[in-house]
C-alpha cells in the first residue's frame, strides 16, 4: 500500500528542489551533463581534476545528489514523490557508476556514492514496475546524447 507524503517530507522535498535552483549548482549541473563522461577514475581525475572549476562542478553535482539520496534512503523524503520528480539523480548515477568500484578501492571508502547507488537500485525497481522498458530507453538516450556531444566537441 502506497502512503502519501507527510507535510514534513513535502517541505523538505521543496527545500531540496530549491537548492537545485541555486545559480552555481545549475551551472555545475549543466557542465556535468555536457562533459562528465568517464570510464575509470583516471578519466574522472583528468576531466574533473581536484582544484579546478570542473572538479568543483563534479563535486557539487555528485555531492548534492549523494546528500539528496541520503535523505531519501533515511526515509526523510518520500520515495514516490522523489522518484516521480527527481529523475536527474539517476542520470548522474549512470554517469558516475563506471568509476565507483575503482574509486571505492583507491580511496579505501566503501561508502563512496553509496546512497546514490542504493537510491538508483530502488528507482530501477520502482520505475520498471510502472513503466517497463524506461531504464533501457533512458540508457539508450544517454548513449546517443554522449555520441552527439562527443561529435560536437
Amino acid at each position: 500500500m502506497e502512503t502519501r507524503p507527510t507535510h514534513e517530507q513535502a517541505q523538505l522535498h521543496l527545500q531540496v528542489y530549491d537548492m537545485r535552483r541555486e545559480a552555481r549548482l545549475r551551472q555545475a549541473r549543466d557542465w556535468f551533463f555536457k562533459n562528465y563522461f568517464v570510464e575509470n577514475v583516471d578519466d574522472a581525475m583528468r576531466i574533473a581534476a581536484p582544484g579546478t572549476e570542473s572538479g568543483a562542478f563534479a563535486g557539487m553535482v555528485l555531492g548534492y545528489w549523494e546528500q539528496a539520496c541520503a535523505l531519501l534512503n533515511y526515509g526523510l523524503l518520500h520515495d514516490d514523490l522523489f522518484f516521480e520528480t527527481s529523475g536527474e539523480f539517476f542520470g548522474v548515477w549512470e554517469r558516475a557508476k563506471p568509476i565507483v568500484p575503482q574509486a571505492r578501492e583507491r580511496f579505501a571508502y566503501n561508502g563512496y556514492l553509496a546512497h546514490m547507488e542504493k537510491a538508483a537500485q530502488r528507482y530501477e525497481t520502482w520505475i520498471e514496475s510502472r513503466s517497463p522498458g524506461h531504464i533501457a530507453a533512458m540508457r539508450e538516450f544517454m548513449k546517443q546524447m554522449r555520441a552527439q556531444l562527443t561529435k560536437a566537441a
